[in-house]
């Protein structure tokens, strides 16, 4: 309840009954004006429905925010001040002060949040540890986890969430990148009379707008096309988009258009032009999906919850109920991760909110659950941002094997994908060479012929375990649901499957009604619609150009800041480190064809990362668009962040290594490097190979399994070879098989064959 009204006279700032008492006697007046409201009091202990923040100017020249909490029963209202956060216990009558009031302003609860920044690592798990009882817990801190956090928190429950690894580090890291209401699966709700998959559409467009208002500067519409190679398709596909932006109705972001051939080709060049009739144009989102799935946590722990990154359930926690008899799930054996403290968390209800390894925490609550997860393995690839214009994409609808393929700019790269095969669960999925060759040949199929798709242009691949589910509570339990399942377990755990990034908030609504309900938890209606991300609030589209003219920052490097942490982008900009230069006066880079800078690092670790991986994946994305400008910047990221974590040297080793075999075996990097085909003889003595491969080992100190021309510059020159660039340049591309940059051992020994001769 808010009240939007101003007062004179004493509050008292305090949590004790006197303070109650002293404190109401001032509202007498008012309400004596406002009749139909009960003033009084409720205790702390007891919970409270609303938090509302009170801002309370001292004869109009001294700002500073007081907590009043309110509770709303049968259409009174009970009230009490305190300038406790909304977690804290009550304050001693010894804390009651006195003050004079020039007036009082009341916002609607939770409509700001309790913290200004996220609270520390360190100071969350305190909160964990001290916390004597949760509303509700979550695990897993993807977006759907810390979307359950955040929709809990802003509802006024005592919320928890902790994640094993880092925030993001998952499924919702690896997506498409897209905020979309599914295209496909408005065509077999049509084709099919689905009306559940028609209803998931609808819910998914009002996502979609949803998603775009609350984290704009996060996430932007992007203009898809859909080529058409056949008369008939034309209609029938025009048809179909033309209902996709029918269904969304008012949160249609712009309406589909058709294109000629001529125009379709201007706005996408490189398009196999043989038998090209035209194109469809239609409108769906693309957002940064890392740092989204971050933004909400970080807004989830603004609001109070305490949400910690690596922190590992090892069991739940179970309490008998009184009433039923019945073991009840109350909590989770929680480890860090970091330094191997285990400590419990105790909560009235628990959501299993952990994606593919949804089963695993059935498994935990009851190990006779069956299983109802169906993994399935997405892989996408990066290419040089000249794949594709810089603000549209591309859909091929029907690939060779009748999946779907996107090719979307992204980042100023492109993205392509995906796959969609059946894999095991596991916390690191590998890149299968086979799904990468299947993207490059779509690509291939769609673009002009005198365009040639290297497998060396491939910068990164990742892939990603979508977590498909069987609904336990259908008559058909092997039939994969599309939509999102929330099933409840006899000893009251919640879990939250299926699904997908678009619909994260809906889902995360249905999951703490359910919880609400289930538990029994005091609690008001969801608030997340409409409820800014961090960063979002006071960002706008020329923010960036206060960042180029305050802080001296390349337009370039503004412009990232603003789209990767919004009106935050502020606080980035003051920590950048002096250039040395005219221009930009700050703002280091950690690669030189990356607009990221080393006070992101600084940044980063405010945002609670807590590893290597963690900045150059999620904080950063240089893993996802570069691996091998990744792995140049690791020396410097490790250096950095060890100086914000003290780190010793042994650490700041074992993260390097880490974070290379992270980018080796995740992000692609592997299948980078083994891709050599023996087209030519190595005519040297098997004493010559053994000394070549010597020096490429020295020179190649980290094991990369490749060396960069620089490198072997100055190898030759170690040997006494002279060579001019433009000649060694010559050399290295007829070597150079898979074109990549690159040279690997074999290429290098038959550069050092060619100088022997």
């Amino acid at each position: 309840m808010a009240f939007q009204k101003a007062f004179k006279g004493t509050v008292l700032v305090g949590g004790g009954a006197l303070a109650t008492v002293l404190g109401l006697s001032q509202f007498a007046q008012y309400r004596r004006k406002q009749g139909e409201y009960s003033l009084g009091c409720k205790d702390y202990e007891l919970g409270f429905q609303f938090c509302v923040d009170v801002r309370v100017s001292l004869h109009k020249t001294c700002m500073f925010p007081i907590k009043m909490l309110a509770y709303s029963r049968e259409g009174g209202v009970q009230m009490c001040f305190c300038d406790s956060t909304p977690y804290e216990t009550k304050m001693s009558l010894s804390s009651v002060i006195i003050v004079n009031l020039a007036y009082v302003e009341a916002a609607e609860c939770f409509t700001e949040p309790v913290n200004r920044e996220p609270p520390s690592r360190e100071a969350q798990l305190l909160t964990l540890q001290n916390t004597p009882e949760f509303d509700i817990l979550v695990i897993g801190g993807g977006a759907t986890g810390s979307g359950c956090a955040l929709d809990a928190v802003t509802r006024g429950l005592k919320t928890a969430l902790v994640e094993r690894d880092d925030f993001s580090s998952g499924t919702s890291s690896r997506s498409t990148k897209l905020i979309h209401g599914g295209v496909r699966y408005l065509q077999k709700a049509i084709m099919k009379l689905d009306i559940e998959q028609y209803r998931m559409v609808k819910e998914a467009l009002h996502e979609r707008a949803n998603l775009l208002e609350i984290a704009p500067h996060l996430s932007a519409p992007l203009p898809i096309m859909l080529p058409i190679y056949k008369w008939w398709q034309l209609p029938y596909y025009w048809v179909g988009i033309k209902l996709y932006d029918l269904v969304a109705g008012s949160n249609c972001l712009k309406s589909s258009y058709v294109l000629s051939k001529s125009r379709a080709l201007e706005h996408f060049p490189m398009l196999q032009k043989d038998k090209l009739v035209g194109a469809i144009v239609y409108y769906d989102g693309q957002h940064n999906d890392a740092r989204m799935n971050l933004a909400i946590a970080l807004t989830a722990a603004r609001y109070g919850a305490a949400t910690a990154n690596y922190m590992e359930v090892v069991s739940l926690l179970k309490k008998t109920d009184p009433e039923t008899g019945k073991d009840c799930v109350r909590g989770a054996r929680c480890k860090d991760v970091l330094t191997g403290q285990e400590f419990d968390v105790r909560a009235k209800c628990v959501i299993n909110a952990t994606g593919p390894f949804t089963d695993s925490v059935r498994k935990m609550d009851d190990k006779n659950a069956a299983a109802i997860c169906q993994p399935s393995a997405g892989v996408h690839i990066v290419m040089p941002g000249y794949y594709s214009p810089e603000s549209m994409g591309l859909l091929d609808p029907a690939t060779s094997d009748g999946r779907v393929i996107f090719f979307l700019p992204w980042q100023k790269m492109t993205i392509a994908g995906t796959t969609d095969t059946p894999t095991d669960i596991t916390s690191h999925p590998i890149p299968s060479e086979e799904d990468i060759n299947f993207i490059l040949n779509e690509v291939r199929n769609y673009l002009s012929c005198d365009v040639e798709v290297r497998r060396g242009d491939v910068l990164a691949a990742w892939s990603g375990i979508r977590p498909l589910v069987t609904d336990p509570n259908s008559a058909d339990t092997q039939s994969i649901s599309r939509n999102h399942v929330v099933d409840i377990s006899e000893s009251g755990l919640i879990t939250i499957a299926g699904g997908k990034w678009t619909t994260y908030r809906s889902m995360a609504e249905d999951t703490v009604n359910a919880a609400i309900k289930t538990h029994n938890l005091k609690a008001g209606p969801s608030r997340t619609v409409g409820l800014f991300l961090q960063g979002g609030k006071d960002w706008s589209p020329t923010l960036y150009i206060r960042l180029v003219q305050d802080y001296g920052l390349e337009s370039e490097v503004a412009q990232h800041l603003a789209a990767t942490y919004g009106d935050k982008a502020f606080e980035v900009a003051k920590m950048a480190s002096v250039t040395g230069k005219r221009w930009p006066v700050v703002g280091v880079r950690l690669v030189s064809e990356f607009p990221y800078i080393e006070a992101e690092v600084k940044y980063g670790v405010k945002e609670y990362a807590c590893t290597a991986v963690d900045m150059i994946s999620r904080r950063t994305r240089l893993a996802f668009l570069n691996v091998q400008a990744a792995e140049e910047a690791l020396p410097r990221i490790v250096e950095l962040m060890g100086r914000e974590l003290n780190w010793d040297d042994r650490k700041k080793e074992q993260e390097l290594e880490t974070a290379r075999k992270f980018l080796y075996y995740e992000m692609g990097y592997k299948s980078r490097s083994e891709q050599l085909t023996d087209r030519s003889e190595i005519s040297l003595l098997p004493s010559d190979i053994d000394r070549y491969k010597k020096r490429f080992h020295k020179f190649d100190a980290d094991q990369k399994g490749f060396i960069t021309i620089v490198d072997v510059q100055r190898v030759l020159e170690s040997i006494n070879v002279q060579m001019d660039e433009n000649t060694l340049h010559e050399i290295l591309n007829e070597v150079d098989l898979n074109k990549n940059g690159q040279v690997e051992l074999n290429e290098f020994l038959q550069v050092s064959c060619g100088e022997r001769k």
